[in-house]
């Protein structure tokens, strides 16, 4: 029988994507003697940069935005890697409607032009300060949009708003848990408009000014932030290509066992903190009842294709904006296309584009189950379409993910619920990652600093 390697640690976080490398990061820098156990054989979760034929293309988010100053923060400590934020020319954002990429208005006078809205929305929104406040912690973001801003801003703004950042349903999304600080604009002061106004007027220390909006990547690549974070931890306290992972709950601490190239591994640690998806919990934590966890496990993950097209020579239409997202009732089986090379410099050859087209989500979960070549005809056809480019790309691939973004709805409540209760029946437990919190890389990083400022071993 193989001989057990036992270890002793303060902290194991269970998962190296970007919460547990976070995590690790911060906690590191406190002195305090941590692992990081993963399944994988390579950190960063589904971050991960590729280069090929001159297009430099990410397999997971593509963006991320300067929402908090704990991520503005992390890039300015981190030694290597170099904060990218987006050109100027993505500040523009597309809606399609009857077959058409529209901008979004920008202000007052593009507001009242625009023909994504209704005439009698365009009035409503103007009324929107004075409507009453919404009394229902659970109403889900459909029905507290079309009360305050109308139908018509429902479906050509904030649906394929949602569709771009969760690839969900505004019908099933609840504010309070998805988008607190917009359910907070109401429930504070009344109304979003009023909110947002007042919120811009308040001052801002230095360091809130850190927190700027902008949409931003690593230099070459997210990855680089990977490596980053995984050079500060070093290599030591990083466990690749682990399997069988348990933990068991000891009467001071925690044991997570796991196997590693057929050796067996043993990690005696004070708190364990789990940032891995939910339905991965069951089998690691068998010490907690099924019917303690199912809470939790009930979250429902979005399933996301991604394909990423490559042009050498672009011959379509100016694309001098982020990209264009799609209403459901513009009824198409694509969600949206990013243009990463009009977002971020060096992405494609010096005429060509990138382009990242998003399937699949809430609204249509059966794509992902088509073969590539589908998927393919399908988004290029797309393109040819709405972007006007006649061309084949030169390349492409597909990404699928089963459980790319999990979806906070009605069940919200009884999730976090059921973390609270079981974080205090097992003090040192932690039950942190995208489960509660945020999607976001700035929730995932701002979440991270919390939970390590708690830490005390």
């Amino acid at each position: 029988m193989p001989e057990t390697n036992q270890i002793q640690k303060d902290v194991t976080i269970i998962g190296a994507g970007i919460t547990g490398l976070t995590l690790a990061y911060y906690l590191k820098k406190k002195n305090v003697n941590v692992a990081v156990v993963e399944n994988a054989d390579k950190i960063g979760g589904v971050i991960h940069t590729l280069k090929k034929n001159g297009f430099t293309f990410e397999t997971g988010p593509n963006t991320g935005v300067l929402s908090n100053p704990e991520l503005a923060e992390l890039f300015e400590e981190l030694d290597l890697v170099e904060l990218e934020t987006a050109n100027e020319d993505s500040k523009k954002r597309w809606i399609m409607k009857n077959n058409k990429f529209r901008a979004i208005p920008s202000g007052l006078i593009g507001g009242i032009r625009t023909p994504l809205f209704t005439f009698k929305d365009k009035i409503r929104i103007l009324g929107e300060p004075w409507r009453k406040t919404g009394t229902d912690p659970n109403e889900s973001l459909a029905s507290l949009v079309r009360r305050r801003m109308g139908k018509s801003f429902l479906d050509y703004a904030v649906d394929p708003f949602i569709s771009g950042i969760y690839a969900g349903d505004p019908e099933k999304i609840i504010p309070k848990y998805a988008l607190p600080k917009l359910y907070n604009l109401e429930q504070e002061y009344g109304s979003f408009i009023k909110g947002a106004i007042k919120k811009k007027k308040e001052p801002k220390t230095e360091r809130d000014l850190k927190a700027t909006k902008e949409v931003f990547s690593a230099k070459d690549g997210l990855e680089h932030l990977v490596k980053a974070l995984g050079v500060s931890i070093s290599e030591e306290n990083i466990y690749l290509n682990c399997s069988n992972d348990k933990i068991e709950s000891l009467e001071r601490g925690f044991k997570t066992t796991f196997s590693q190239n057929n050796e067996t591994f043993e990690i005696i640690s004070q708190k364990v903190i789990t940032t891995i998806p939910s339905f991965e919990l069951p089998n690691l934590l068998p010490f907690i009842s099924s019917d303690k966890l199912e809470p939790i496990t009930a979250l429902e993950y979005a399933k996301v294709v991604q394909l990423v097209l490559g042009y050498n020579n672009w011959k379509g239409i100016k694309l001098d904006a982020f990209g264009g997202l799609i209403p459901k009732l513009e009824n198409k089986k694509i969600l949206g296309i990013l243009f990463p090379s009009s977002i971020f410099e060096n992405r494609a050859p010096k005429d060509g584009a990138l382009l990242s087209v998003f399937m699949g989500g809430m609204r249509h979960p059966e794509v992902i189950d088509l073969k590539d070549e589908q998927i393919l005809d399908i988004a290029v056809e797309e393109v040819k379409n709405t972007l006007k480019e006649t061309q084949d790309p030169d390349l492409h691939h597909v990404f699928r993910y089963m459980h790319a973004i999990p979806q906070y709805t009605i069940t919200s409540p009884e999730r976090l619920s059921a973390i609270e209760t079981i974080e205090q029946k097992y003090p040192g437990l932690i039950l942190a990652g995208n489960i509660r919190d945020g999607i976001g890389m700035a929730d995932r990083v701002k979440q991270a600093s919390e939970i390590s400022k708690n830490i005390i071993v």
